[in-house]
């Protein structure tokens, strides 16, 4: 049996809990297995159906009046009893921050190895698997013996798409939590920043050292709300305290996964591809043309960014009649 561990905020999942799914019907079937999914919170009821549509086939539901919120404690303690009792022969989690934090707990309270991050698994007696490293530099084979099998997909490693849309069969799964279970929780969230974020937006705008200033970057804000998207930016703008920290596209930034990412004056380095090359597409606008983004992008524009830029912006305005 494969049990996929589902992120979720409230009563929806999250990209990355569907992305697991997604994950997992693919290994699932190599396994020759149906898929089970764990949802761990105070109330999961309103996600069992969801998990059916990406392809769970049993949904198993931990509910406790202490789970309110996460903790890595906690949850990772629900894991364990889990696989305790339902004895998988593989658990999975997206690795997010959140995901690769519970299975590494996991892995310390069973006393068994964990590989995070895999792009691609094959199950057998030994199994192997393929999984980025160094925030995605370079890719790593592995090889796996254990009674369980603790993996998480790497964070985009697929794209989330719905299974057969099935009803799924719902078991309750009772826990026992302890005080030290609870050392470590959730207890208040705070909206920073609300409407479209940087990870979720649907077109980023990029600028970086070829921007020029702080102040150029006010014709990337101009396109990015004209396309309904956020400003993102390299490295070197951060250093350079064009933008704060939290724009920062890249391996110590944000990874990113828009429809579109256009990126404009930004050479490319390998830090920031780590970070951008999840997006579905690329668009380069960079004066040289052997730039490393401009190579590796889906569309180029070999120009001046400052002309470039604002010819977009008129070319969308006059077609939206504003």
């Amino acid at each position: 049996m494969l049990l996929v561990i589902l992120d979720h905020q409230g009563d929806a999942l999250t990209e990355a809990g569907r992305e697991a799914l997604t994950f997992g019907r693919t290994l699932a079937g190599r396994m020759g297995v149906d898929v089970e999914a764990a949802v761990i919170g105070s109330d999961a009821s309103a996600l069992i159906s969801e998990a059916g549509q990406y392809g769970a086939a049993t949904v198993h539901t931990a509910t406790h009046e202490l789970l309110t919120d996460y903790g890595p404690d906690a949850h990772s303690s629900v894991v364990e009893q889990m696989i305790r009792e339902l004895e998988p022969d593989a658990v999975l989690a997206c690795g997010t921050e959140r995901g690769n934090e519970v299975m590494a707990h996991v892995a310390a309270r069973l006393d068994a190895p964990f590989v995070a991050n895999c792009v691609d698994v094959t199950p057998g007696d030994s199994w192997t698997m393929t999984r980025v490293q160094w925030g995605g530099s370079l890719l790593e084979d592995c090889a796996l013996d254990a009674d369980v099998a603790l993996l998480t997909c790497g964070l985009h490693a697929v794209v989330a798409e719905p299974g057969d849309g099935q009803e799924p069969d719902a078991e309750s799964f009772d826990v026992a939590l302890t005080d030290a279970d609870l050392v470590t929780l959730v207890r208040q969230r705070v909206v920073m920043e609300a409407g479209v974020t940087l990870p979720t937006a649907p077109v980023v705008c990029g600028g970086g050292r070829g921007v020029g200033s702080a102040e150029g970057f006010s014709q990337l804000e101009e396109l990015a709300t004209l396309l309904g998207g956020r400003v993102g930016c390299s490295r070197a703008v951060t250093n350079l305290g064009w933008r704060p920290h939290s724009d920062q596209v890249g391996q110590t930034g944000t990874r990113i996964a828009p429809e579109i990412y256009i990126a404009s004056g930004i050479s490319g380095a390998i830090q920031h591809w780590v970070g951008a090359m999840a997006s579905k597409h690329i668009l380069a606008i960079n004066t040289d043309a052997e730039a490393n983004m401009v190579v590796k992008a889906d569309w180029a524009v070999i120009g001046d960014l400052h002309e470039v830029i604002p010819a977009i912006i008129a070319e969308v305005s006059a077609r939206r009649g504003s």
